[in-house]
């Protein structure tokens, strides 16, 4: 099984997030959409299509639907123009499924600042952007079926099992 995050998982991917996660960087929202998909591209390239192909499982923190949602429906790009730019990014690579940890802003805002260390860029990000990216992810949920929505709220046993029974009939 091989194991992403993105943006990341290439030396690509983690210079492209350590620049886009900086803080003290502004970035363009189309700036943002492209970055995203040039370190997916990397990611797709050089770790994912070559473990496909050798008939191994991947699990990503994050994928192409992530820019749908935080730059699409938070930043208020063109969903058509970033699912056309996913695609030429992944090569039209999909997955099979997605597991929507559904977290509401209030809770997901209290859980950043009680851990250590400074707040990322997006996570500064005010309240409403937090509500736009999470009612896009909704959205998004709502029109296709490989999306499966988990209740963020639960203690972590109880939503590892809610995980794993949305994997049921594909884990052999």
């Amino acid at each position: 099984m091989l194991e992403t995050r993105e943006p990341g998982g290439t030396a690509l991917g983690e210079r492209v997030r350590a620049l886009f996660l900086d803080p003290g960087t502004t970035i363009d929202a189309r700036a943002e959409a492209l970055l995203l998909n040039a370190a997916r591209a990397q990611l797709v390239r050089d770790e994912i299509a070559p473990a496909l192909a050798g008939g191994a499982w991947v699990v990503s923190d994050r994928f192409a639907d992530s820019t749908l949602a935080y730059q699409g429906y938070g930043r208020g790009l063109d969903g058509d123009a970033l699912r056309a730019l996913a695609a030429f990014a992944t090569a039209g690579l999909e997955p099979e499924v997605v597991l929507l940890v559904d977290v509401p802003p209030e809770v997901s805002r209290a859980r950043v600042r009680g851990r250590p260390g400074a707040e990322d860029r997006v996570e500064r990000e005010d309240d409403a952007f937090h509500a736009r990216v999470r009612e896009g992810y909704l959205m998004l949920a709502r029109a296709d079926a490989r999306i499966r929505v988990l209740d963020g709220t639960l203690a972590a046993g109880e939503l590892l099992d809610a995980a794993w029974s949305q994997l049921a009939g594909l884990v052999p």
